[in-house]
């Protein structure tokens, strides 16, 4: 979802920075965001926070508050990224069913589909928040996979960041890559079977292809 349907990245950028800064007095860079990218959220919030103090909050109070900031953010701020209603439609046309698998708290999502009314496109929605790992553990796309009742190798996975192609890969389902310009050469991203610079790319044609 995060950085494929929606360019949400410069969000979490705006979100991450003041709150990190504000409550644990750390300065982001930007590759601490790419690093971030695609990874469950208290995850992020642990591995980063390693060996500071949060000032009298603690990591579950910073989470909420974060979540908090983006539903907030997304609600004004967001709109479907080039190609993805495209890509849904084509999916809709051949019949397949279609989940958002995403790493973001299920709350983010529903304010996702709900604000730009795409709910209907979606035959499932599933959150790493309710795996033990978040990407690039395969976790929540097997879950997904066992919710339709269909083998991992016969699913596509539609990714941005190298963790989720990286959980993609694991869970040994095929990938489609559409990664910012930063990360297109990170050795993760070019373990995708088809790499695009954007959804608009994504045809029938690719999408038999990479069914073969």
């Amino acid at each position: 979802m995060d950085g494929l349907l929606i360019d949400s990245e410069p969000l979490w950028q705006k979100t991450n920075n003041r709150i990190f800064k504000k409550h644990l007095g750390i300065e982001l860079t930007l590759e601490h965001h790419i690093e971030m990218r695609g990874r469950d959220l208290m995850e992020n919030i642990e591995y980063f926070s390693a060996g500071h103090s949060w000032q009298g909050m603690t990591p579950a109070k910073i989470e909420k508050m974060i979540i908090n900031e983006m539903v907030r953010l997304i609600k004004s701020n967001i709109t479907l990224k080039p190609g993805a209603h495209q890509a849904l439609q084509i999916c809709k046309r051949a019949k397949l069913p279609v989940a958002i698998a995403s790493g973001s708290a299920m709350k983010i999502i529903e304010a996702v589909v709900d604000t730009l009314e795409i709910r209907e496109h979606f035959h499932h929605i599933y959150s790493a928040q309710f795996e033990p790992y978040g990407k690039p553990h395969p976790g929540v796309f097997i879950k997904v996979a066992e919710h339709f009742k269909v083998r991992p190798a016969d699913c596509l996975v539609f990714e941005d960041s190298p963790s989720g192609v990286l959980a993609a890969k694991a869970a040994k389902m095929k990938c489609i890559s559409v990664p910012p310009p930063e990360v297109r050469d990170n050795p993760f991203v070019q373990t995708a079977d088809i790499i695009i610079n954007t959804l608009e790319k994504f045809d029938k044609a690719m999408l038999a292809k990479v069914g073969e």
